[in-house]
C-alpha cells in the first residue's frame, strides 16, 4: 500500500508539474530558460547514490523527519524530468496553428489550454504518468535513504527478505507483478489507439 500510494500520488504531481514545466519552457521566453532546460536533466544524468544522500541532507537540513512523505517528495523529483521530456516531445510535433485557430474562433486561454492543448498532448501526459509511476515503484536506492519508520516500500521489503534466502513469496510476487505490467501495458495501448482514432 506505501509503494501504491507513493508511485500515484507522486506521478500525479510530477505530471502536473512536469506536462507546466514543459509547456512554459517549449512556448515561452524568458530568462533563464537554457538553464532550467539543463537543470531538468541532472536527475537522469547523477546516480541514485547522490541523490538519495542529498536528498538526506536536504531533510536533515530543514529539520524533516523521515517517513512516507519524504519518500513521495523524492519520488516527485526523481519523475518530474521523465514527464517534462515526455510531454516536450510531443510538444516538439504540437500544430501551434489549431491554437491560434481557437482563440480566432473566441476561445479564452483557459478554453485554449483545456479544450486544445492538452487533449492534443494527452497522449505525452499519459506516457509520462506511467513512466512516473514505473520509476518510483520500482526505485530502490533513492527510497532507501529517504524513508523511515513505517514508510518501507516493496522493493525495501523484498530486499529485508532476500537477505534471509530467496523465499516462494518472492516468485509469487515477481509473477503477480509481472502479470499486472503487462497488463497494465497492453490496456494503455489499446486506450492510446483508441484516443488517437477518435482525435
Amino acid at each position: 500500500m506505501n509503494s501504491i500510494l507513493v508511485a500515484f500520488s507522486s506521478a500525479a504531481v510530477s505530471t502536473i508539474l512536469g506536462t507546466m514545466a514543459s509547456i512554459g519552457v517549449n512556448w515561452y521566453k524568458f530568462k533563464g530558460k537554457k538553464f532550467i532546460q539543463t537543470l531538468t536533466y541532472l536527475p537522469m544524468v547523477l546516480p541514485e547514490v547522490i541523490i538519495g544522500i542529498s536528498m538526506v541532507i536536504f531533510f536533515s537540513g530543514i529539520h524533516l523527519p523521515l517517513g512516507l512523505f519524504t519518500v513521495f517528495a523524492a519520488h516527485t523529483t526523481f519523475c518530474l524530468p521523465f514527464v517534462f521530456l515526455m510531454v516536450n516531445a510531443r510538444l516538439d510535433e504540437f500544430d501551434f496553428s489549431i491554437v491560434e485557430a481557437a482563440h480566432d474562433l473566441g476561445a479564452t486561454e483557459k478554453q485554449t489550454m483545456f479544450k486544445v492543448v492538452v487533449p492534443a498532448i494527452m497522449p505525452g501526459i499519459l506516457s509520462g504518468f506511467l513512466m512516473a509511476v514505473t520509476m518510483s515503484l520500482e526505485d530502490f536506492v533513492i527510497t532507501f535513504f529517504v524513508s523511515g519508520p513505517g514508510s518501507t516500500t516493496l522493493p525495501l521489503y523484498v530486499y529485508s527478505m532476500i537477505r534471509f534466502g530467496v523465499s516462494p513469496v518472492i516468485n509469487s510476487l515477481s509473477v503477480i507483478m509481472i502479470i499486472f505490467t503487462c497488463s497494465i501495458a497492453f490496456l494503455c495501448r489499446k486506450g492510446l489507439k483508441g484516443f488517437a482514432a477518435g482525435h
